[in-house]
């Protein structure tokens, strides 16, 4: 079998002879008249008419003095019949090559094919070739369908492969697409109102996050890559918007997981004069509109859980459903209870263990375990710490965080708009922070202020695209087309280049 060097020099001499026909391999327009999908189906309107069709080639057959290939574009693929009579005279200067230069093309290459549309004696559906002109020669094979291109780690560097050769994956991604697009639909069409925020922010909240740090050349000061979107669309709020989204990235500097990625595209929105219930509303009515949009339906078979979308959505207290597994009254138990706890059901303790994280750890273990859709309530207010607390009882708050198949896949609440109550505890989130806790809530005094100019009434919602990796049932890094990988050149790679 031929090494990739040898293949690759056999295209780089038919790069060459193109060259030398005066052929430009790699030209700035092209020309497309329809798509193959559009032909196919639109096959008795179009026979014997000439279209102009763009893609790559993925197959090519020869015998004698006629020859096909197969042609793919962004729609589908479609056959191409070649045969040298039907050739018209090549203008090389334009890029066209005739029948006698098809040799120098190869599986993988771009071209702009042009004809009637025919069916063959076979029946299929083809393009007579007429004018055949190149649009990009390609200097490296692409692995064929049948070959399989699976090895993990290739495929997450070489996603542009992946998604060439296996459809699935081409697939997925048009799905992702549509998952944000029909989110967006979704809160357009509720009165929102999307204004981007920055992704630079001085101090970074909204979340118990590690965040990256840059610098700022300009000014001369570090900077925080967002870890939420939550603090700068509040301000919004304050500032006289009702309803207001952003979908955008977001940045995390932890571990990879199968639930997590440091960097991931994420959506969050806020109601003013609407509450949490009201956001519970929204949020089931939201998740049944994209995933109908995505999916075409409302089951789904998640793992080992059966989801129904379309039945009411449970409810289930924080307080009570850890009294009911451990044993603890979250309000009143202490860390060495809690740590006791997570020992004993061997989840990890850590060094920093705060009973706060403890507690959801705890939580985290119960909820691998429940199918949803249901919303988690009551939690305590020590756990959430931006959340409005609840007017029934001050040790919790009016928050909702929907649960399917395992997973939390969101966070919504009642926002907090009091300046003391939150600036109380900031100050607590700080103390977290000066004592080692690198995920604790920065103190944002710029905040405060502005909850002392006045927030109306506010709901607050956000989810992940960790929404949509979960009903794909694929983990993070495949749920994205280029997943952030530890930098390396292969050997081959570098002797090709000669580079070190």
């Amino acid at each position: 079998m031929a090494t990739l060097k040898e293949l690759r020099d056999e295209r780089l001499r038919k790069l060459e002879e193109l060259k030398k026909l005066g052929i430009n391999p790699y030209p700035a327009s092209s020309t497309r008249t329809h798509t193959a999908k559009e032909v196919i189906d639109g096959f008795d309107a179009l026979q014997g008419q000439t279209v102009s069709l763009t893609g790559r080639i993925i197959n090519t057959r020869k015998f004698g003095k006629i020859a096909f290939f197969v042609l793919k574009d962004a729609s589908g693929e479609i056959q191409l019949f070649l045969k040298p009579d039907n050739f018209s005279q090549s203008s090389y200067e334009n890029s066209e090559i005739g029948f006698e230069e098809i040799n120098l093309l190869d599986p993988g290459d771009f071209i702009e094919a042009s004809g009637p549309v025919i069916k063959t004696q076979t029946g299929e559906i083809s393009i007579e070739v007429h004018s055949l002109r190149v649009l990009t020669k390609t200097l490296r094979p692409m692995p064929l369908p049948q070959e399989g291109f699976t090895d993990k780690e290739q495929r997450m560097r070489r996603r542009y492969i992946d998604i060439n050769v296996n459809k699935n994956i081409y697939e997925r991604y048009v799905r992702r697409s549509r998952f944000w697009q029909a989110t967006r639909d979704f809160l357009l069409k509720e009165g929102f109102l999307e204004i981007n925020v920055p992704v630079l922010e001085h101090t970074t909240g909204g979340a118990d996050a590690t965040p990256f740090v840059t610098h700022m050349n300009a000014i001369d000061q570090d900077f925080y890559l967002r870890i939420s979107h939550e603090l700068p669309l509040k301000r919004l709020i304050g500032g006289g918007y009702e309803k207001v989204f952003d979908i955008g990235p977001r940045f995390r500097n932890e571990n990879y997981t199968d639930e997590h990625l440091p960097e991931h595209i994420a959506m969050e929105w806020y109601w003013a004069y609407a509450d949490w219930q009201d956001g519970m509303r929204l949020i089931q009515n939201m998740f049944r509109y994209v995933m109908q949009e995505v999916y075409g339906k409302l089951q789904f078979k998640i793992g080992d859980f059966d989801v129904d979308l379309a039945k009411e959505w449970e409810q289930i207290d924080y307080a009570k459903i850890i009294q009911k597994h451990f044993g603890l009254n979250v309000f009143d138990c202490s860390l060495d209870e809690v740590k006791e706890q997570l020992a004993k059901h061997k989840i990890e303790v850590e060094k920093t263990e705060n009973k706060a994280r403890g507690i959801d750890k705890l939580w985290k273990s119960i909820r691998s375990s429940i199918a949803g859709p249901a919303f988690l309530v009551n939690t305590p207010t020590f756990i959430s710490p931006l959340s409005k607390t609840s007017p029934t009882n001050p040790a919790m708050v009016d928050r909702f965080q929907p649960i399917i198949a395992g997973s939390e896949l969101g966070n919504g609440w009642s926002e907090l708009n009091d300046p003391i109550d939150q600036l109380n505890r900031f100050k607590e989130q700080q103390a977290m922070r000066d004592a080692g806790d690198d995920e604790a809530q920065m103190l944002d005094i710029d905040y405060v202020e502005m909850l002392e100019y006045g927030m109306p009434p506010t709901c607050g919602y956000g989810n992940s695209e960790r929404v949509f990796w979960v009903f794909e049932g694929v983990s993070a890094r495949e749920g994205v087309p280029f997943p952030q990988l530890r930098r390396e050149i292969d050997t081959t790679t570098k002797s090709i280049y000669q580079i070190d």
